[in-house]
C-alpha cells in the first residue's frame, strides 16, 4: 500500500507527535517499537519537513498508545499542559528501596486524570452539575474508621443486608461491581487498568474534588472489594495515592500509619462490626487461630475473601494477630498473585465499559442520546475504534 503524503493528508501537526511522546516518556525506537512500524516511518511523521503522514488508523494507534486524543494531534501547536507528577507513592516493601514501574504509573494516572476531565467536560455539555461528596464523609486517620465507614454506608444507601448472605459464587462474583456503583454514587470515578498488577499495584486514587478517582486492577472479586474500600478510605481523607499490600514491618511510618488506617476503614466498611458480633461471639482472648474452613464460611457469608475476612477477625480480637502475620499473609497473598481470571464480557463493547465504570459510561451516553456529542466523538470519549461497539454499549445502557 502506498504511503500517504502529507500534502494528501489530514492535518496533524509534526510538533504535537514529538510531544506526545515525549510525555509518554517514550524514546522514539522504543514507540516504533511497540507501534510495530518502522522507526523510519515514525522519524518522517515527527519531522516538519517530512514527506509522509500516517493513516487515520496509525495515528489512532499512535493516540492510543501515547495516552492522548486522538482530536489533539491536529492541534496546531502541542498545548500548554503542566509536566504532570506521580501522586504519591505509598507502596510498602520490605527489601526494596524503590519500587518499580514509575514511568507506567505515571502515564495511568495521566490517563486516569484525562478520563476525570473528560467527565467534568461532559457534565458541562450535558447541563448537569457536577456531584460533589457530602461534607460529612470526610475525616483524617484520626476520625473513628469504624463510626466513618457506617456514615459511609449510609450516605451512599448500601445496607449491609445487600451484601451479606449472597447464596451463590456468581452472586457474590457481583459484589465488586454493587461497591463500585455505590462509590460511584457519592462522586467518585471509577477505573480499572489491568497492567497495574505488573508493578505490584493494588490501585490508587487522585484525591482532587469535585470529581476524584479512584483505579483498580484485575485481582479476584473478593479482592477487589477490598481494594476499592481502601481507595475510598483514601478519597475520604484526601490522600491521593498509589497503594499495595503492607508488611509486617518497614516503610516511612506516616506512610504505614495512612495505609494501617485506610484498612481498617476498609475492613469496617466491608464487614461492619455489629454485623459480625451478630454472627460471631468474641471470645474473652483471641484465639491462637481459626479453622480454615470456618474462615471461609463466614468470608462467603459476608462476599469478601478470606484474606480480609481474617485481617478483620484480628482487629476484632477473636484471632490473634501473629497466626494472620506468622502463618496466613504470605499464603492469601501467594494465592492473589497467582489468581488468574476467564471471564468474557457478554459483548465486547462491555470491555471499555467495564474499564470506564458506569458513571463515565453514562455521562457519555447522555450526552450522545442528547446530540451533545457526534458518534466519533462519542467513541473517542470511550476508547472505541469500532462504532457497532458504541450501539452496543448504548442498548445496555437504555439510553
Amino acid at each position: 500500500m502506498a504511503r500517504k503524503r502529507k500534502s494528501d493528508g489530514l492535518p496533524f501537526t509534526p510538533a504535537v507527535f514529538r510531544w506526545a511522546r515525549a510525555r509518554a516518556g517514550l524514546d522514539i525506537d522504543e514507540a516504533a517499537g511497540r507501534l510495530k512500524i518502522p522507526v523510519t516511518n515514525l522519524t518522517d511523521w515527527e519531522d516538519e519537513d517530512g514527506q509522509f503522514a500516517p493513516t487515520v488508523k496509525q495515528a489512532r494507534d499512535l493516540a492510543e498508545l501515547y495516552g492522548r486524543s486522538f482530536l489533539e494531534l491536529f492541534l496546531p501547536e502541542p498545548p500548554d499542559l503542566p509536566t504532570p507528577e506521580l501522586i504519591p507513592d505509598f507502596r510498602l516493601y520490605r527489601n526494596a528501596e524503590n519500587p518499580t514501574g514509575t514511568r507506567e504509573l505515571l502515564e495511568a494516572q495521566t490517563w486516569a486524570e484525562t478520563q476525570r476531565d473528560n467527565a467534568l467536560d461532559l457534565y458541562s455539555e450535558i447541563g448537569d452539575e457536577v456531584p460533589k461528596i457530602s461534607a460529612e464523609a470526610f475525616g483524617t486517620i484520626e476520625s473513628d474508621a469504624e463510626r466513618l465507614a457506617n456514615l459511609t454506608r449510609q450516605l451512599m444507601q448500601f445496607p449491609v443486608v445487600q451484601q451479606i448472605g449472597l447464596q451463590t459464587n456468581t452472586e457474590r462474583a457481583e459484589i465488586p461491581s454493587l461497591i463500585r456503583s455505590k462509590i460511584e454514587t457519592l462522586g467518585i470515578l471509577t477505573l480499572r487498568r489491568s497492567d497495574l498488577k505488573r508493578f505490584g499495584v493494588r490501585g490508587f486514587c487522585v484525591a482532587k474534588f469535585p470529581l476524584p478517582v479512584i483505579v483498580f486492577t484485575s485481582e479476584s472479586p473478593n479482592a477487589q472489594s477490598f481494594t476499592l474500600a481502601h481507595e475510598l478510605a483514601h478519597i475520604l481523607i484526601k490522600q491521593s495515592a498509589i497503594s499495595s499490600s503492607i508488611p509486617k514491618k518497614g516503610g516511612d511510618p506516616r506512610v504505614r500509619r495512612i495505609e494501617e488506617w485506610c484498612n481498617t476503614f476498609a475492613a469496617a466498611f466491608l464487614m461492619p462490626r455489629q454485623a459480625v458480633l451478630a454472627r460471631l461471639r468474641i471470645p474473652n482472648e483471641a484465639q491462637p487461630s481459626i479453622p480454615d474452613d470456618d474462615l471461609l464460611e463466614i468470608a462467603r457469608y459476608f462476599g469478601v475473601s478470606s484474606h480480609a475476612m481474617l485481617v478483620r477477625l484480628v482487629e476484632l480480637k477473636y484471632v490473634q494477630e501473629s497466626y494472620y502475620w506468622d502463618y496466613k499473609k504470605a499464603e492469601f497473598e501467594k494465592e492473589e498473585r497467582e489468581f488468574k481470571s476467564y471471564g468474557r464480557p457478554k459483548f465486547y463493547g462491555r470491555r471499555y465499559s467495564n474499564s470506564l465504570g458506569g458513571l463515565y459510561t453514562s455521562l457519555v451516553m447522555e450526552a450522545w442520546s442528547a446530540g451533545r456529542l457526534t458518534n466519533h466523538n462519542a467513541a473517542e470519549f470511550m476508547g472505541i475504534k469500532n462504532l457497532a461497539h458504541l450501539h452496543d454499549i448504548r442498548r445496555e445502557y437504555g439510553t
